[in-house]
């Protein structure tokens, strides 16, 4: 993460970390190619955010610290700046940020060994990640759980490879962050043959919704279904490439994987058999988003990266894009933000087991509000992440809406037998409600009726131990507020 500029007046700061400092040089003369073609510039102003944000003259950022002059990084995905599975209160950031500063941040698909030949290999970033012989893994720990896990390190207890943590000065417990999504690309494929093109990884799993549904022989059984995306943007909807059936996977340190057990085991293509002629003359609409993104919680130490809860984390919700804005509670000193999980499409409920995993690269700006500056505003005593988008608020409620402190000690095991969509519906009842009279200064029997006719209420995800209902109101109820 070296010293660059993307326009002039803009003062970059990077990390100090030799190691990557290669990665980043190759980072930045992308960035400064589509900065130069002015996609980024164009995307802040589709924000309404003026683009000298990104300049010495920029404003200051609406509260908290912060010079007002924005500070923009670069942070490449590698094996030095990854976290593979768990959040962490306990993770030195890469990098401390003022508040109103951007960064540009790298994200990799924890999918992309289900076909390392276009998600991988070439790819010097992913690489690193995804190295892994008889020897040793380039990351190692995989999950929260013991590194002596029979499995491997980590257990596979958390999944998601996250780029971070990155921790904003001056944030404490009681603060709120804003983190505006300010704009989304997809990651090539560094494969000779597929130039200008992204593949991503739909897995029918055995965690998925579907599994003890299936009708056809063999009943029980996980399909990966490989999707081509384009990267230049001329066509806006992904297709089908292929799937095949997961047969027993052995990875390099001789562990037998019989289903889809432990994130990154290499698919060896000499024991699957590919389908070619899968969904053909469908078009799936290509929405990419972060599925896994937010703030590390206090109440432990490592978090399991694929329940949701309060500071965020594994929401699995599409409209987590480009161009919305997400809110969270601070939970410890800095925020600690990581982003990973990324999606190239998804629908809501997320119903066999994953979306279309795909490694992207987003540009966040982040927003520090003071917990002493909040009294009176819409974001007084926010308890859970809050979605904004040009149109509409999104509240996401979870089975538990704090599950680390609800269910004690064992948490992080027991969330995943005691979820229900009664209970993540009523919590978004209990936040929209809420929301409402809070905002709005609507009384309850008004929030209720509203709720009833105009707010949508919807299945975000099934299959994230902590599954989640959110509820969509849209601005335009309010014209006079």
């Amino acid at each position: 993460m070296q010293d660059h500029v993307c326009q002039p007046g803009c003062h970059h700061h990077s990390g100090d970390q030799p190691e990557i400092q290669e990665e980043f040089k190759q980072g930045r003369r992308e960035f400064m190619r589509d900065i130069t073609a002015g996609g980024v510039l164009a995307s802040v102003a589709s924000l309404g955010i003026s683009s000298s944000a990104l300049g010495a003259t920029a404003s200051p950022p609406k509260t908290g610290a912060g010079s007002g002059r924005a500070t923009h990084y670069y942070v490449p995905a590698s094996d030095k700046t990854v976290h593979w599975g768990y959040f962490s209160k306990s993770l030195k950031p890469l990098v401390e940020l003022e508040s109103g500063d951007f960064a540009t941040i790298e994200t990799l698909t924890h999918h992309a060994n289900d076909d390392a030949s276009l998600m991988v290999k070439g790819d010097a970033g992913a690489e690193s990640v995804f190295y892994w012989d008889s020897k040793r893994k380039g990351v190692n720990r995989r999950g929260m759980g013991p590194m002596d896990h029979k499995l491997g390190a980590g257990g596979g207890m958390g999944v998601h490879i996250c780029t971070g943590p990155i921790a904003i000065k001056g944030a404490k417990p009681g603060d709120v962050l804003e983190v505006r999504i300010v704009d989304v690309s997809l990651r090539p494929s560094a494969s000779p043959e597929h130039k200008g093109k992204a593949f991503g990884s739909n897995a029918a799993a055995n965690w998925g919704f579907h599994y003890g549904e299936l009708m056809e022989e063999p009943k029980k059984r996980e399909v990966v279904t490989i999707y081509e995306m384009d990267v230049s943007g001329g066509r806006n909807w992904a297709r089908a490439h292929y799937n095949y059936r997961w047969t027993p996977q052995t990875d390099p340190f001789g562990i037998v994987h019989p289903i889809i057990d432990y994130p990154g085991v290499p698919v060896d293509h000499s024991t699957i058999s590919k389908n070619y002629d899968v969904l053909k003359n469908i078009r799936i609409p290509v929405r990419p988003h972060f599925g896994t993104m937010g703030l590390a919680p206090k109440e432990a130490d490592l978090v399991n990266s694929i329940p949701p809860s309060y500071t965020g984390g594994n929401i699995d919700n599409w409209r987590i894009g480009k161009g919305a804005t997400m809110y969270y509670p601070v939970s410890v000193d800095g925020g600690l933000f990581s982003v990973g999980d990324p999606h190239a499409s998804q629908g809501d409920s997320e119903m066999c087991g994953t979306a279309i995993e795909c490694s992207l690269t987003g540009t966040f700006q982040f927003i520090l509000h003071k917990q002493a500056d909040l009294a009176g505003s819409s974001l007084e005593n926010l308890q859970y992440p809050l979605l904004e988008t040009k149109d509409e608020w999104v509240l996401h409620g979870f089975s538990y809406a704090n599950y680390l402190a609800e269910l004690g000690a064992e948490a992080q095991n027991s969330i995943f037998s005691k979820s229900s969509l009664d209970l993540a519906l009523k919590d978004a009842f209990r936040k929209m409600r809420h929301f409402l009279m809070h905002t709005q200064q609507l009384s309850e029997d008004e929030a209720v009726s509203l709720m009833s006719i105009a707010v949508d209420f919807g299945i975000t995800q099934v299959v994230d131990g902590n599954w989640g209902v959110h509820a969509v109101v849209n601005k335009s109820l309010f014209p006079a507020r």
